[in-house]
C-alpha cells in the first residue's frame, strides 16, 4: 500500500492536483474497479458458448508455442516501447502472444486481434479471463509467462501458480532496479521478491538482459543457466517509409529560426542531464527541441522549459513522432551517468540510427558499442561533438554506417535471439 501512497504523492506532484486526481481516478477505474464489473462477468456467463467458441477457433491456429505477456504497461500508449515491439516480432516468428492490456489506455473487453497470432487481452475481466486459462490448459504447446522486472503488481507467488500450470517464465531485466524507476519512494517489494525468485529458479525462469550491466549481475548471482542477452531495437521498415504529414507552424518557426535544431525524444526523468541541455542552450548556436514524457517532478524542478533556446514540444505519438524527428539535424541522449543509464540500452538509439541522423551521446556503456554514436565526457566535449556531428550530417560514408547498425538491431533480430534459444530446449523435451 505505502508504494501506492508515494505513486500517487509524485503523480500530484508531476501533474498537479486536477491533472493527477484525474489521472488517479482513471487508474483506480482501470485496475480495481474493471474487476468488479459484474455486469460484464454475467455477460460473459451468458454468452459463454460464444466466447468459447471465439477462444478456440484462436488456439486451433498455427503456432509453435504461447506466450502470455503481462504487466500494466498496456498497448495503445504513446511512448511505444519494447513490450509491443517484442511482443509484434514474436507474432512474426510463429508464437501466439496473448498480451496484457489495461483500461486505462485500451478500448478491449475481452480480446481484439492486432495481427496474426497476436492478441490484445483485458485479464482484468475476471470471467474471462478464466476462460482463456481454461482453454490453454488443453493446449498441448510450450507455455510462457512473460514479465518485465519492473512489474510491481503481481507476485512471486503468482508466478509460482503459472508454474504449477505447466508455465515456464521469461522474466525480462530491463533496468536497473531503482525507487526512480518504479516512481515510488522504495522499490516496491513484489518487485524485489520477484527478481529473488527469478534467481533462484534456474529450472522454470528464463532471464532475458537488455545491457551488459544486467547481463553481468545475472551471470554474477546464478550463472549462465537460461540467461538471454538481448537489447533493445528498431522497427527499421517504419522508418524509412514517410508518408504525407503537415507539420505545425510552430515547430516549422522553430526548426527555421537560422540556429542548428538538436533534439531528444523520451522520458524526461531524474537521470536526464538537465545542467548539460542548458549548457548547449546558452551557447546560442543550437535549438534545443524536446518531446516526451515528464516521467516525475524533475523537468518542472529544473525550470529547463523557461531557458531561451530550449523548446519543450510536449507528447507526440509514435506513429507521428518520426516526422518531427526527421527535420532535426542532430539527435543526443543527454543523460547523467549513474547506475540508472549504465544499465539502459536506449531504444532511442536505434531509431535515431534508423532515421539516418547524427547521434550525440553522453558515454553510456551500452552507447559506446557502436561506431555511429559519437559520445562525450563532459559539457565541453560534448559541444564539440554536437560540432563534429553536424559536420557528418551529409556524409555518405557516416550514414551507410548508421544504416548498417539499425538493420542489425532490427526488433526481428532481437527477438529471435529469444525465440530461438526457447527453441533449442522445446527440441530436447521432443
Amino acid at each position: 500500500m505505502k508504494d501506492k501512497i508515494t505513486k500517487l504523492i509524485n503523480v500530484l506532484k508531476k501533474d498537479g492536483f486536477i491533472g493527477g486526481s484525474k489521472k488517479m481516478v482513471k487508474y483506480f477505474s482501470a485496475n480495481y474497479l474493471s474487476k468488479l464489473n459484474f455486469l460484464g462477468a454475467w455477460e460473459i456467463k451468458k454468452n459463454k458458448d460464444k466466447y468459447l467458441k471465439e477462444l478456440k477457433t484462436i488456439l486451433k491456429g498455427k503456432y509453435d508455442r504461447v506466450i502470455v505477456w503481462r504487466n500494466n504497461f498496456g498497448w495503445d500508449v504513446p511512448l511505444y516501447q519494447r513490450p509491443q515491439h517484442m511482443a509484434a516480432a514474436f507474432a512474426s516468428l510463429n508464437t501466439l502472444v496473448l498480451y496484457e492490456v489495461t483500461t486505462f489506455t485500451d478500448k478491449v473487453k475481452t480480446i481484439v486481434k492486432q495481427k496474426e497470432n497476436l492478441y490484445l487481452v483485458n485479464f482484468n475481466n475476471k470471467e474471462y479471463s478464466k476462460l482463456i486459462f481454461s482453454e490453454l490448459e488443453k493446449i498441448n504447446k510450450p507455455k510462457y509467462l512473460e514479465i518485465y522486472s519492473t512489474e510491481w503488481l503481481m507476485s512471486a507467488n503468482d508466478l509460482k501458480e503459472y508454474i504449477k500450470k505447466g508455465y515456464k517464465i521469461i522474466y525480462e531485466y530491463i533496468d536497473e532496479l531503482t525507487a526512480d524507476i518504479a516512481g515510488t519512494k522504495e522499490i516496491p517489494q513484489n518487485i524485489l521478491d520477484k527478481f529473488e525468485f527469478a534467481i533462484n529458479d534456474k529450472e522454470n525462469v528464463y532471464i532475458v538482459a537488455t545491457a551488459d550491466k544486467l547481463y553481468n549481475d545475472i551471470l554474477e548471482k546464478r550463472g549462465q543457466t537460461k540467461l538471454i542477452f538481448s537489447t533493445n531495437g528498431v522497427d527499421y521498415d517504419f522508418y524509412q517509409n514517410f508518408g504525407e504529414y503537415k507539420l505545425e507552424k510552430e515547430y516549422l518557426d522553430i526548426i527555421n529560426n537560422g540556429k542548428i535544431n538538436i533534439g531528444y525524444y523520451g522520458a524526461l526523468a531524474k537521470w536526464f542531464d538537465y545542467d548539460l541541455v542548458r549548457f548547449i542552450a546558452k551557447s546560442g548556436k543550437y535549438n534545443v527541441i524536446l518531446f516526451g514524457v515528464k516521467y516525475d517532478d524533475s523537468f518542472d524542478n529544473s525550470q529547463l522549459a523557461s531557458c531561451e533556446n530550449v523548446y519543450y514540444l510536449g507528447v507526440k505519438e509514435y506513429k507521428i513522432l518520426k516526422y518531427y524527428a526527421k527535420e532535426i539535424d542532430i539527435l543526443t541522449i543527454p543523460f547523467l551517468i549513474n547506475d540508472i543509464t549504465k544499465s539502459t540500452s536506449p531504444l532511442k538509439l536505434f531509431e535515431y540510427m534508423a532515421l539516418h541522423k547524427p547521434i550525440v551521446t553522453t558515454k553510456m556503456p551500452e552507447c559506446l558499442k557502436y561506431k555511429s554514436v559519437i559520445t562525450a565526457k563532459n559539457k565541453e566535449e560534448f559541444l564539440k561533438k554536437l560540432e563534429m556531428a553536424y559536420e557528418n550530417r551529409d556524409d555518405k560514408k557516416y550514414i551507410k554506417l548508421l544504416d548498417k547498425e539499425a538493420k542489425e538491431n532490427s526488433w526481428t533480430e532481437k527477438s529471435k535471439v529469444l525465440i530461438d534459444y526457447l527453441k533449442s530446449e522445446e527440441s530436447e523435451l521432443l
